[in-house]
């Protein structure tokens, strides 16, 4: 049985900061981000837009009603939970009125929880093949004013419909995992903003690839040249890059090919920055929709890397008119979002909640299609408009 993405959507906070705005603000060379890091923009969203509105707007784009009463399982992979005991997958299937009979669930671990989603999906669809699954990828990345990572920031959530006979592509079963027990990226429970060892962490991104890759050969046979492209986890484009390289560097002719593949898989994540999770889909999305080279039946080799650490490799191969199920006018939507002074950014990217003065309440006014209306009684409201 082929099982699979599809459909696939995205959604985006409406704000946006220019890193050449930031870069001067913290005097520091732009280059240092456009080029050192191969990022651009972030996208910057408010208290309003969290984990569970972006992952419904992602998730509404793309869903008919006849999609709502097929699924039988929500699956968020995130690192940004809005509750230490409530789903996000629980407050997006009421919002989206999906089936009442489904499962819904958060899946944790750093970036790659929900590439863990996706393969529970896919065992699911293998095990009820008439049903379908909603594996959504929401994050919002936050390290601080002035911080290190802080040009790496983001915010988005991806949704992916996984089904059987996919119209996106088919995912093959060749996963191979690996784990570390590492401290290169972690978030107590009291900590607002991640901790973060940032050169053990891109050295660990590297490892994890180089040794899981050839892992990954020596169980399937398959070798890079095999592939027409190559979507990587982004913390920040550069990091992919150097992953990419890292696994080629014996064979120039791929490299050179799947560099080209990677440049238009990173359109997106150059505009939006880091969105944890979601990252790796982001990028397959924008590699679907900005290459002109990729044709029915390519494999395109995909790696999740989540920090602490999980990582997996594992392949897809794209369906004959696949394009037809994508969007031909995303950054035109990208580049209407309202640009922030660097000002702004700080008072609406690290704005903290306030409630009423019993402590349990507060009013939010938000006009977006999915929005945090209110906190009553510390319960959490959203409402669709």
């Amino acid at each position: 049985m082929k099982i699979g993405i599809d459909k696939i959507g995205f959604a985006a906070p409406n704000y946006v900061l220019d890193l050449a705005d930031l870069a001067e603000a913290r005097s520091i060379d732009p280059n240092k981000y456009k080029i050192g890091l191969l990022q651009s923009q972030m996208a910057v969203s408010p208290v309003t837009q969290d984990i569970v509105t972006l992952g419904a707007q992602a998730a509404d784009a793309i869903l008919s009603e006849e999609d709502k009463s097929s699924i039988d399982m929500v699956i968020v992979g995130t690192e940004s939970s809005i509750d230490q005991s409530k789903a996000a997958a629980v407050f997006i299937h009421g919002l989206l009125s999906i089936n009442p009979f489904a499962r819904s669930i958060e899946i944790k671990e750093a970036c790659y929880g929900a590439t863990a989603g996706l393969s529970l999906a896919k065992s699911h669809i293998a095990r009820f093949p008439n049903s379908k699954v909603l594996v959504i990828a929401s994050d919002i990345a936050k390290y601080g004013i002035a911080s290190v990572g802080e040009p790496t920031q983001g915010a988005g959530a991806v949704a992916m419909l996984v089904t059987a006979n996919p119209r996106i592509l088919v995912l093959e079963s060749d996963n191979v995992c690996q784990t570390r027990d590492i401290m290169d990226f972690w978030r107590p429970n009291y900590s607002r903003f991640p901790q973060v060892d940032g050169k053990f962490s891109t050295e660990q991104y590297t490892d994890c690839l180089t040794t899981t890759f050839a892992e990954y050969t020596r169980r399937t046979g398959k070798y890079l040249r095999d592939f027409a492209a190559m979507c990587l986890h982004i913390p920040f484009a550069k990091q992919g890059l150097k992953g990419l390289r890292a696994i080629a560097s014996d064979d120039d002719k791929t490299l050179c090919r799947l560099t080209e593949r990677f440049n238009e898989a990173i359109v997106y994540n150059h505009v939006i920055g880091n969105i944890y999770t979601g990252s790796i889909f982001l990028s397959l999305l924008s590699l679907l929709e900005n290459s002109k080279a990729l044709t029915a039946n390519d494999q395109i080799l995909f790696y999740s890397y989540g920090s602490g650490a999980v990582c997996e490799i594992f392949s897809g191969r794209l369906v004959a008119g696949y394009e037809d199920q994508l969007q031909a006018n995303r950054m035109e939507e990208l580049d209407s979002r309202t640009r922030l002074s660097v000002l702004e950014y700080e008072a609406i990217f690290f704005e903290k909640i306030q409630l009423d003065d019993q402590g349990n309440s507060i009013h939010f006014v938000d006009e977006t299609p999915f929005a945090l209306e209110k906190i009553e009684e510390h319960k959490r409201i959203y409402r669709k408009k």
